[in-house]
């Protein structure tokens, strides 16, 4: 059942573009292998170096325009478990350095449902932290194409089970 986590900035009538997360799945595969490499190899990881976890994986979004004001989220999750959205920082450049922990930005975006809930329980979440995630994309957007993140799937839930897409104002 699709449940909807909305946050609604919006006063007036205006074109509206909904856009999905893509698994990044080359990106996420490329990070999994420097955890195997450095596994392997006996080594650790750089200082301040943030290595990928096993229920983790990288998104993107692909931004067709750039001059956009945050809307809503649309949020819909199978079952119980928690998702954390962390956008990642406009200056990693991930064909060239690793990912960094300070390159994670501030707030994440949590959505959970726990266990016991039923199915069609509302999922959860924080509000201001999503909405404050929401505008920061529409801000970065402005000077990236593409913009990447961590999604963290945990408590019983993975990709499959999960449905996130962004709603855009056009200015």
């Amino acid at each position: 059942m699709s449940i909807q986590a909305d946050t609604d900035t919006a006063d007036s009538p205006s074109k509206a573009l909904e856009m999905s997360f893509t698994e990044d799945s080359s990106l996420t595969e490329l990070m999994r292998h420097r955890v195997a490499f450095l596994q392997r190899a006996g080594q650790k990881r750089q200082d301040g170096e943030r290595l990928l976890l096993p229920y983790e994986a990288i998104y993107r979004l692909d931004f067709s325009t750039q001059d956009l004001r945050f809307s809503r989220w649309h949020v819909a999750l199978a079952g119980q478990g928690r998702v954390t959205v962390s956008g990642i920082c406009q200056l990693w450049t991930p064909d060239l350095t690793n990912l960094m922990t300070r390159q994670l930005l501030e707030p994440v975006g949590t959505f959970w449902r726990n266990a016991g809930d039923p199915n069609d329980t509302p999922l959860k979440f924080l509000e201001a932290d999503i909405q404050e995630l929401g505008e920061r994309i529409a801000e970065l957007a402005k000077v990236r194409k593409v913009m990447y993140f961590l999604f963290a799937f945990k408590e019983g839930t993975d990709a499959s089970k999960l449905s996130c897409t962004v709603e855009f104002e056009e200015k």
